[in-house]
């Protein structure tokens, strides 16, 4: 079985050849895309991303099945893994061994948010906070280096502290039982 270190050299000679295409100039913007659907019968949320799937559900008190995270349980879960991740990256990068890594993200979120008597209370998952658990030989100086270079340099965790505009559109499309009973309401 493999180690944790044995997957850093490996992640260091992707990030490298990914720095070198940067510094080439042959890197650039990737879009991104998401794609979600509520099923029927049991309003699910199926996330579809590249190749994957990844289901959304509420849990039995919201109308739901408990049949997977809800979309701010996911949020705390996508935070976690890019911290994750950003924490690999530059471990790899830096030549920081690292025995073992986990981030534990925590939050709340309350129902009562917004409504009357509520105002100050956020509608959002709000006190957020990760915990890094680092098993690593390092000193503690590489260590608490590591940290900031992932805090400078986290996607996830820079959107969630500099929120930016998101442009919105609807696109309605009437149903084919509305079409139905307008084209019964025309000929009737």
């Amino acid at each position: 079985m493999t180690t944790l270190n044995h997957y850093l050299s490996e992640k260091r000679s992707a990030v490298l050849a990914r720095e070198a295409l940067i510094t080439a100039g042959d890197a650039g913007p990737a879009a991104l895309a998401a794609k979600v659907s509520a099923e029927g019968r049991s309003g699910v949320r199926r996330i579809r991303i590249r190749d994957h799937q990844i289901i959304s559900d509420s849990p039995p008190d919201f109308a739901g099945y408990n049949l997977g995270p809800s979309s701010p349980e996911l949020q705390l879960g996508v935070l976690g893994s890019c911290v994750t991740h950003i924490f690999l990256i530059h471990a790899a990068h830096q030549q920081v061994p690292v025995d073992s890594l986990e981030v534990e993200v925590t939050g709340k979120i309350d129902p009562r948010g917004g409504r009357p008597g509520y105002e100050d209370i956020p509608i959002y998952p709000h006190d957020i906070g990760y915990t890094v658990h680092l098993v690593s030989p390092a000193s503690a100086e590489s260590v608490q280096a590591l940290f900031e270079t992932v805090e400078k340099t986290c996607p996830i965790l820079n959107l969630l502290k500099n929120p930016q505009t998101i442009r919105a559109e609807i696109r309605h499309t009437a149903s084919a039982w509305d079409k139905l009973e307008e084209e019964h309401a025309i000929s009737g």
